[in-house]
């Protein structure tokens, strides 16, 4: 019994001693952790979720507006991101600031004008990034002025949330204004064309896809999207400027 009670407690301490270690290497990897690393991964999904997000809602609100129920059947007329997700589509929009979301079921059978309305529903997420460039930069703006008198750490992501919500919503506009099928530029540009061909055309809009992912990995694209959505972005700048100056006359005049 003595020496059942002496093997306890030598257990017992040899126990106490590996706990004590296991908390100080937790303490150890948590100190060195690098959770700018975590942050950043953030700063890129928040806005690249949010920008495909009211991308494809707005394909489906217009849809429903014109006649289509689909995506209201299939329950895409939500905020809810992970219905509107595509994987390989997010992980190009936060490296290469383009890409895609889950297109949103549309029939354009049950719009009044099939063509324009699906060339109406096309242009409908586009314009929704555009939108939702211009207004993130007069916040980046309004947010600068007060982050500039008052600094924090915070308010410097916040002011990195801001820009590049705005920067990645507007290369989403951008490339899928390019009239390539499945992108939202090729229902705009196969409306202008004969019924015939229109509708012959949309036989292969799956391969599209297929064409798209290479030109974007390759360059071919992004090289020319980024200039112009730098071009853009740079002529937008007054628009900040504009926010910043009514949040110092709001706050500090």
């Amino acid at each position: 019994m003595a020496l059942l009670l002496s093997f306890i407690k030598r257990f017992a301490k040899i126990e106490k001693t590996v706990e004590v270690e296991q908390i100080s290497a937790l303490q150890s990897i948590w100190n060195g952790f690098d959770f700018t690393y975590i942050l950043s991964i953030l700063l890129g999904l928040i806005p690249a979720l949010l920008c495909i997000t009211l991308h494809e809602l707005s394909h489906g609100f217009v849809a429903y507006k014109l006649g289509d129920n689909t995506a209201k059947e299939r329950g895409r007329l939500t905020l809810n991101p992970i219905k509107h997700l595509d994987v390989m589509g997010l992980l190009m929009l936060m490296v290469f600031h383009v890409g895609w979301a889950k297109p949103v079921p549309v029939n354009m059978y049950n719009f009044r004008n099939p063509k324009k309305g699906m060339a109406v529903t096309a242009l409908a997420g586009p314009v929704s990034n555009f939108l939702i460039t211009l207004v993130f930069m007069f916040l980046f703006g309004f947010a600068y002025t007060i982050v500039g008198f008052h600094y924090t750490k915070a308010g410097y992501y916040v002011l990195q949330l801001l820009q590049l919500t705005a920067y990645i919503s507007l290369g989403l506009g951008l490339f899928n204004l390019i009239p390539i099928p499945p992108l939202d530029g090729s229902k705009v540009l196969l409306s202008l064309l004969s019924d015939s061909n229109y509708y012959k055309l949309l036989r292969y809009e799956r391969y599209g896809m297929i064409l798209m992912i290479l030109l974007v990995s390759t360059g071919v694209i992004g090289k020319p999207l980024s200039a112009a959505m730098d071009a853009i972005y740079d002529f937008l700048v007054p628009l900040a400027q504009w926010g910043a100056e009514l949040s110092y006359i709001l706050f500090f005049k």
